[in-house]
């Protein structure tokens, strides 16, 4: 992790490219946002921790994405959501509002470059800003929401209906039907076992809906994946 240097210019064309209050904030509120404003890199791997106790703050990633998730005492992990490019992570701020009671775990999926805008920071502004107030809270309904769908996956859906539906969602969020990734980050992402991840993918390679080798895996098949999800939804 570092902070990355750039000027009060940069930094406020972030702001406001991203933040669609920021022309309903006062003058001074708006310098308030900028010094409290700052961005940084992370690498792949890196493993960010938002409890009561320290804050993160909130996050807008410019670049690369962040897997946002929640760990069992047998450090199972579940996956929430991603946030992507021009995404916006609230819950890592949950100190800043009464209704969140968990903490949150956030690994960085590919290197990323991320606004960070202290908690205290959108605190103040959203006690004097209405604007701000309901696009933090718009904001965090739409988490829950994906934790609510992430959930529901998780309880209700075979594992290789959940399987072919990630897989069919990286195809289309890359924009190649070659994926970069590993068994032991898909577990990661779906909450499952390593193994049951390598057994359920060497069943659709035998299939014919896809092609395994070290660190990639190729889909010969999107169609037959989009079916195996058509399934789920029609059954769920």
């Amino acid at each position: 992790m570092s902070e990355s240097t750039i000027s009060s210019d940069h930094l406020l064309s972030y702001l406001e490219q991203y933040y669609p209050f920021y022309d309903k904030l006062t003058p001074r509120e708006q310098q308030t946002l900028l010094s409290c404003s700052s961005v940084v890199s992370y690498r792949k791997g890196d493993f960010l921790y938002s409890c009561e106790d320290d804050c993160l703050g909130v996050l807008l990633v410019l670049e690369g994405s962040l897997r946002i998730f929640i760990q069992s005492g047998e450090n199972r992990e579940i996956t929430l959501f991603t946030s992507h490019k021009g995404e916006v992570c609230t819950l890592s701020a949950s100190c800043m509002m009464q209704e969140i009671t968990f903490d949150i775990l956030i690994e960085v999926s590919e290197d990323s470059r991320v606004l960070v805008t202290s908690a205290s920071c959108f605190r103040k502004l959203m006690a004097s800003n209405i604007y701000v107030e309901n696009y933090i809270y718009r904001e965090t309904t739409e988490h829950f929401s994906d934790v609510m769908w992430a959930m529901g996956q998780l309880l209700f859906t075979r594992f290789d209906q959940r399987l072919a539906g990630y897989l069919e969602d990286e195809r289309i969020r890359t924009g190649s039907p070659v994926l970069h990734t590993t068994h032991e980050q898909i577990a990661r992402n779906l909450g499952s076992a390593r193994e049951v991840v390598s057994r359920t993918l060497k069943i659709f390679e035998k299939e014919g809906l896809l092609l395994l080798s070290r660190g990639t895996i190729t889909i010969l098949n999107s169609k037959a994946l989009r079916r195996i999800c058509k399934i789920s939804r029609e059954t769920s």
